[in-house]
């Protein structure tokens, strides 16, 4: 749902209104709640989450987020999972995770839900890419295809099970195909 403020608003000013469920994103001064996340959307965010802490965490390289607002370059976005490397996560005093994303992404990773729109998704994706993101997945569940993002370069589709799916540099030991993917929404 796309909501027109009245009067223009800016981004601190959406960043002031209260948080809906599901979250509402603020992209050229207009606010789009994001649809509810349904059965295989929820699935591969959960289980792509958990498999890059598994393998990254441990070892302080990266931690994957489902579902934080990334404020940056006047934009307020929610992508389903967002990677940040280790040395990338805001702090507060106390050194523990900060409440506040102002930073893009190291990797972004969008899920597409049913009856949204690819043209929105890819469009976050692309400006995560303009201002410093490492990559950008579109993960099509119907399709059982992901489109791979990287700066300035063609997107690349993955569609068939046994592809390997590249990675960002820092999660090099991750080893996901499409079969690997897809599969989670056989378990």
């Amino acid at each position: 749902m796309v909501q027109s403020p009245s009067k223009p608003i800016t981004v601190e000013e959406f960043l002031q209104l209260p948080e809906t469920k599901p979250a509402s994103e603020y992209i050229d001064g207009k606010i789009i709640q994001k649809p509810m996340p349904q059965g295989k959307h929820s699935t591969i965010q959960t289980e792509f989450s958990t498999t890059v802490n598994v393998m990254l965490k441990p070892r302080q390289i990266a931690l994957a987020f489902s579902e934080l607002r990334c404020t940056f370059r006047g934009r307020s976005t929610v992508p389903d999972v967002s990677v940040f490397t280790w040395t990338r996560i805001p702090r507060d005093q106390n050194g523990e995770v900060a409440n506040t994303f102002g930073m893009t992404p190291d990797w972004t990773i969008e899920i597409l839900s049913p009856a949204q729109s690819q043209t929105k998704v890819t469009k976050n994706i692309l400006h995560c890419l303009n201002y410093g993101t490492q990559m950008g997945w579109l993960i099509d569940p119907d399709e059982q295809t992901i489109f791979v993002y990287l700066p300035k370069q063609q997107p690349e589709v993955f569609d068939t099970p046994e592809q390997s799916l590249p990675v960002p540099e820092f999660a090099s030991e991750l080893s996901l195909s499409i079969g690997s993917v897809f599969g989670w929404l056989l378990e």
